[in-house]
């Protein structure tokens, strides 16, 4: 029979975005480890970081952001049921920070910037094209404030896996 080992077990607070609230619990090795996996997956994309008006495209922030929904379910897979499914597990608040967060932005803005694309010129290079898109300020604007729950979201993370505390 198993023994229960206090050390495996850590309790955990956290604010998150989206309007998904707050979360505690008492976490375990499995949910710090998928916590760390995601963390790493998050902050190391473009999407995540401050995209200026004369830096980057569009495109790539929402092909970063639309990559995190296979990489997030790659890593929830792997690391089992343990992770949870419930609003106080790492498995839970991953699935709502997708549901709630990316998706909604991403069927936006998606299909806009997919029509866009379809409409640029030969010989004209995909960044000048986008400048010249009438909703690529707003888009950016609205990909700011969304990235502004992602960081929310991986220092929630951070805080589950135990390296910012």
């Amino acid at each position: 029979m198993p023994r229960f080992d206090p050390a495996k077990i850590k309790k955990v607070s956290v604010s998150l975005p989206f309007g998904i609230g707050s979360a505690e619990w008492e976490t375990d090795s499995t949910e710090r480890k998928a916590a760390w996996s995601l963390y790493i997956e998050l902050v190391t994309r473009i999407a995540v970081q401050p995209l200026e008006v004369d830096q980057g495209l569009v495109r790539e922030a929402l092909n970063s952001l639309y990559s995190l929904f296979g990489t997030t379910r790659e890593i929830l897979k792997t690391a089992g049921p343990d992770v949870g499914a419930s609003h106080d597990s790492v498995g839970g608040i991953a699935i709502a920070v997708l549901n709630n967060g990316l998706r909604p932005f991403l069927s936006k803005w998606h299909p806009l910037l997919q029509a866009w694309e379809g409409r640029r010129p030969v010989g004209m290079s995909p960044k000048e094209h986008e400048q010249g898109w009438s909703e690529e300020m707003t888009a950016r604007y609205e990909l700011e404030a969304l990235r502004v729950g992602l960081e929310e979201y991986a220092q929630a993370l951070a805080t589950i896996a135990g390296v910012n505390e």
